[in-house]
């Protein structure tokens, strides 16, 4: 299996728009793929462009805002660089994309690593930040997976939720828990 590492990417399209997007990048050799499914801003933008700032984060309110519907996190210019980054993050790389794999529902864009910058200081894993991206991810894929699925992975998450969540991951897995509760309660 591949090293996927959850980010927060940012886009822009044609028109200088930024866009931003929780999605995994797949590490391969020396190339970052991004892949994004078909149809999404990203994927207009990558192709528009060819480029992408990944922003590493460790407040996981913006994947849950991301996934939820909220776009509009604060981003910060960078220097020599179109795309911009989030403000929030510890650190950035920026991509180019040298190649693309077509693919009819998630093409690969093979970026390669122009420059990666740290912003703060990483000070160290919690539990309850996975179960959020892990939620997050659940939440993307409700109409692709069966309710005793949903409510499997999220009972399990729960339990680091209980015992290692501040009040930033109590607030975003809130927020998820939200969406996912929506789509699981039938409506009256």
């Amino acid at each position: 299996m591949p090293m996927i590492r959850e980010c927060i990417v940012t886009t822009v399209g044609a028109g200088g728009e930024a866009h931003i997007a929780p999605l995994g990048l797949i590490e391969e050799g020396e190339s970052w793929i991004v892949a994004p499914f078909r149809p999404s801003t990203t994927l207009r933008n990558l192709e528009a462009t060819r480029k992408a700032t990944a922003s590493f984060i460790d407040d996981v309110r913006i994947f849950a805002g991301c996934v939820t519907g909220q776009k509009n996190w604060p981003l910060a210019p960078l220097a020599d660089w179109p795309i911009p980054r989030l403000a929030a993050a510890l650190s950035h790389a920026e991509l180019e994309v040298t190649r693309m794999a077509p693919d009819e529902s998630r093409p690969r864009f093979y970026c390669s690593v122009r420059k990666i910058a740290s912003h703060r200081p990483f000070l160290g894993f919690n539990r309850a930040q996975a179960a959020v991206v892990e939620a997050a991810i659940v939440a993307t894929r409700l109409d692709m997976l069966p309710r005793e699925k949903i409510e499997k992975e999220i009972a399990y998450l729960q339990i680091a939720i209980d015992k290692t969540a501040g009040a930033a991951e109590r607030e975003a897995w809130d927020r998820v828990m939200r969406k996912i509760g929506a789509h699981l309660t039938p409506p009256a």
